[in-house]
């Protein structure tokens, strides 16, 4: 496929690709992120009970979530910088290659023969490189226009929808009927798969000409990865910090939670495998309903700043409410909140980041 050349306000256009092939280029991004999503949660659905399975106890099991946490944290930025600089299709191939070499070495620690505890804290390492889910908002906010981006970016909550459900129901049932490893195997396949796609059908690059000639202009010095003057410079753009600061405020509980939800329907939920997979699926449906059709409908009809108000609302709300409940019915019962506040936060603080930066560097603001 042939470069996006052309520019549509501050969302990139392409005049190189046709209609017809920009929709397969979008419609690409869904089901790489989809899948990507999937083998996500196949391994977030097997951790513990592998954790378990090595003599890992809750603080162990927490500490090697954490390390996967921070290095997806700390290389977010690293990774948008590397998506803004060398397009779409480096970025998607480096991602489903960490995801490759994660799933590699956590099949690996399955194996009694190998010493599973040291390969299990490795598997976390590439995950400072694991964001296709960043990296297809960026090509969505590259192609679409500054008004069509909510429902742009909405839509691809049907994909986190669609990872979550299949995902966590793979993942139980495959682990319970043909061995906790088989999920691990499945998940590197898929990535492979993944990486293949990447590196032969997405375009070298999703930005326009425009955002291009932005990013190298004469005298000007081409930053560096880890050019932190640039991020802060990023950060300092009117509009951007306080925005950031309440995706990163709100996104620090959510993240931690949803990180350690496995070990909570293990310990506290009481739940077997597969059943923290029906579970985990429950909570993708509503993540389908709510960022596919009502939060896509909402921004038509609201502000985006009167969402984040009601999503920051409903999460706190929701938040107090959980630390009261006593079992799964009332988690079930809180989920619906819950997922509308973290649909409406992640579209609404995506959009507007993307609208408050450059076109040249809407992989930094998604990743950040």
């Amino acid at each position: 496929m042939r470069e996006v050349r052309a520019s549509r306000g501050q969302g990139q256009s392409p005049s190189g690709i046709g209609t017809l092939d920009l929709s397969w280029v979008m419609l690409l991004m869904y089901v790489l992120a989809a899948l990507e999503l999937a083998c996500l949660f196949m391994q977030f659905s097997i951790m513990p009970y592998l954790s378990r399975r090595l003599g890992l106890d809750s603080v162990a099991f927490g500490y090697q979530q954490t390390i996967f946490g921070v290095l997806q944290l700390l290389g977010g930025p690293v990774f948008g910088r590397f998506a803004d600089q060398r397009g779409a299709r480096a970025a998607f191939t480096l991602s489903f290659l960490a995801s490759s070499a994660l799933y590699l070495l956590l099949a690996a620690a399955c194996s009694p023969a190998l010493p599973g505890v040291a390969l299990l804290f490795a598997s976390r390492l590439p995950g400072a490189l694991m964001h296709t889910l960043p990296a297809a908002q960026m090509v969505i906010t590259d192609l679409s226009a500054p008004e069509e981006r909510p429902a742009a970016l909405s839509r691809l909550g049907l994909c986190f929808g669609v990872g979550v459900i299949f995902g966590s129901l793979l993942g139980g049932t495959l682990s319970s009927t043909c061995g906790i490893q088989c999920p691990v195997i499945v998940a590197l396949v898929v990535n492979l798969l993944g990486a293949i796609l990447s590196f032969t059908c997405i375009p070298t690059s999703t930005k326009g000409a425009s955002a291009r000639a932005q990013a190298s202009l004469p005298g000007k010095p081409k930053a560096s990865l880890l050019d932190l003057k640039a991020i802060t410079c990023l950060l300092l753009q009117p509009g951007v910090l306080p925005v950031f600061l309440v995706k990163v405020i709100c996104g620090f509980p959510s993240g931690l939670f949803m990180v350690m939800f496995s070990l909570i329907s293990m310990d506290f939920f009481q739940l077997e495998a597969a059943q923290a997979g029906y579970l985990m699926s429950f909570f993708g449906l509503l993540q389908m309903v709510f960022q596919g059709l009502v939060i896509g409908w909402l921004s038509g009809h609201f502000s985006e700043g009167a969402l984040l108000r009601a999503s920051v609302l409903v999460f706190s709300v929701v938040g107090l409410a959980m630390a009261l409940m006593a079992n799964v019915f009332h988690f079930c019962l809180l989920m619906p909140g819950l997922v509308f506040s973290l649909c409406a936060l992640n579209v609404v603080t995506d959009s507007m980041l993307t609208k408050a930066v450059s076109a040249s560097d809407t992989g930094a603001s998604q990743c950040c």
